[in-house]
């Protein structure tokens, strides 16, 4: 049996379990359940927050995971990426009061930014040359500047639209995520049999997605 991690609620949780269903696996998922056993597959889901996920992993409590990238970079755990999965895509990007005449990265010398992503934040700046400060803060990160606590928000982006009615607008790209599925680096021989059945069963869903795409176009 393995034992996977995947986000309990939110866009990439649904992508996630999507996938697991095209796969032919057959397994209870909702929003009041923390764990399931597939029927038909040797495959047991556990529905965690998205920030525990690479630690989860990490520390063998689940064997591998699905997660965003940028939330794997920030948390800087010891796991091994075995897949990129191409959906769930967002930006980590940094964003400014819609009224503020942006200068380019200089805009940001000196500057408050409130953040739930610290490290890639700092990371960006520092390698631009630029200081500022970072407060670290989860959950309505957009909020801040219009209350006061910063002056710029650094956060993920997918559409911009919640950006646009906060008042907000994108400025600079941090960087990029997607889904991945990392796995503990210290799984045992059955395990990663199950592993490699599970890929062959992901690469097979999705040549064929690609295929009939590639037709409609």
């Amino acid at each position: 049996m393995l034992r996977i991690a995947i986000q309990k609620s939110g866009r990439l949780s649904d992508d996630s379990i999507k996938l697991f269903k095209e796969c032919g696996i057959k397994f209870e998922s909702g929003s009041s359940k923390l764990r399931s056993v597939s029927s038909n597959f040797p495959l047991e889901f556990l529905f965690l927050r998205d920030d525990d996920i690479p630690g989860y992993v990490e520390d063998g409590v689940a064997d591998i995971g699905v997660i965003g990238l940028n939330v794997l970079e920030e948390n800087k755990k010891k796991v091994d990426i075995v897949k990129e999965l191409g959906f769930s895509k967002c930006r980590l990007s940094l964003a400014i009061p819609r009224n503020e005449n942006y200068t380019g990265l200089n805009y940001f010398e000196g500057k408050n930014i409130a953040t739930s992503y610290p490290n890639l934040t700092n990371q960006f700046l520092s390698a631009n040359g630029v200081k500022s400060q970072t407060h670290e803060i989860s959950g309505s990160v957009e909020i801040a500047p219009s209350i006061g606590l910063a002056d710029a928000i650094c956060d993920i982006v997918s559409t911009g639209g919640t950006l646009l009615s906060n008042g907000l607008k994108e400025v600079a790209e941090v960087f990029k995520s997607q889904a991945v599925m990392i796995s503990n680096s210290s799984l045992n021989s059955e395990k990663k049999a199950i592993l490699d059945k599970l890929l062959f069963r992901i690469d097979s869903v999705q040549k064929a997605q690609d295929r009939k795409s590639t037709r409609l176009n």
